[in-house]
């Protein structure tokens, strides 16, 4: 199959090697507003190069890979989908999840499937943990733990473009809780501060937040996040139950030193970012959006399910902002 790339940045190189990588696929299209970036991700992986979206998909893709900035994606999935090709979609589907829903109800009708890029429902830890829960393993939850610490905070223009640490980081938080214990979330309160960038503060961001979520079963889940640990980059999951508990994450890369005397655990190098934690993941999420190409398999991240991730997102900026519990319910749109 071919499958065409728009957006050449970080991630979308990254996936551009993973794609010429596959079996499956026999060749890349790639595009770019900044020419140099996608000739150089032709001349790395044999793609040939169209000068815009349109021409992008004027050249027969069977898929389409989103990469582009945020602001972006609603108008290019819009447009692969009105094109008749399935599409892969970096999170989030929108700047906000208003501007998700009106990319929903656009789209939905149309029988041409969206995949959405949340990349750790295919991170193996985090399967195991599902498939615990859903197998009664760990008995009734009462507690979940999730973490995403940065190493370092992003650059100025990328947080006055990212929406909010909660929309941005925390999100990825959000989706794996509703998708590993398969419950909705009922309420929300969340906090947050600036311990250190000047550019997050200037931004009306926090650049370090806590929430607690309750879910629709009682079940309490404490989501931590931070721009700044020093150490590494850190995403870990615990679930406790009255039966058993489990961790996701921990391993001898964690981002994390023992006080204790004589305990040498965790004994590698910490993970430095996303990409190094999650490489299989990205393989194996876009190995699933080649089977959606190819009809094998429906979208294992829909647009509806982003949109969920996204209205607890809004909740905790509401309720960071007024210093108050907040439902979902309280800022979804219909």
């Amino acid at each position: 199959m071919r499958i065409g790339i728009l957006g050449l940045g970080r991630i979308g190189a990254f996936h551009a090697e993973t794609l010429s990588g596959l079996d499956t696929v026999e060749s890349l299209v790639v595009a770019d507003p900044f020419a140099g970036a996608a000739e150089s991700a032709a001349e790395r992986f044999g793609a040939r190069v169209a000068d815009s979206p349109e021409a992008l998909l004027a050249a027969g893709v069977d898929g389409l890979v989103v990469a582009a900035a945020t602001d972006a994606h609603p108008a290019l999935i819009r447009a692969g989908v009105e094109a008749g090709v399935p599409v892969f979609c970096e999170k989030p589907v929108a700047r906000t999840a208003a501007e998700g829903v009106a990319v929903h109800r656009a789209v939905r009708d149309s029988g041409v499937p969206v995949q959405i890029g949340y990349n750790r429902r295919f991170d193996a830890g985090f399967a195991v943990a599902r498939a615990a829960v859903r197998a009664g393993e760990l008995g009734i939850l009462h507690t979940v733990r999730c973490t995403t610490l940065d190493p370092a905070p992003p650059p100025a223009a990328y947080v006055a473009a990212s929406g909010g640490i909660f929309r941005d980081c925390s999100v990825h938080d959000f989706d794996i809780i509703r998708w590993v214990t398969g419950r909705e979330v009922a309420e929300v309160y969340a906090v947050g501060g600036n311990r250190g960038a000047d550019h997050i503060r200037a931004a009306g961001d926090a650049d370090t937040t806590g929430a607690v979520l309750t879910l629709d079963d009682g079940t309490i889940a404490v989501v931590s996040n931070s721009r700044h640990n020093g150490r590494g980059y850190d995403v870990r999951m615990e679930l406790h139950g009255f039966a058993d508990s489990l961790a996701v994450g921990l391993d001898d890369k964690l981002a994390l030193r023992s006080a204790e005397p004589g305990v040498t655990f965790p004994a590698g190098t910490p993970h430095d970012f996303f990409m190094d934690r999650f490489a299989d993941a990205y393989r194996a999420e876009l190995i699933a959006f080649t089977e959606v190409v190819a009809g094998t398999r429906p979208s294992p991240c829909t647009i509806e399910d982003a949109l969920e991730a996204g209205w607890i997102a809004e909740a905790c900026t509401l309720s960071l902002r007024e210093h108050r519990p907040v439902t979902p319910a309280e800022v979804r749109r219909a």
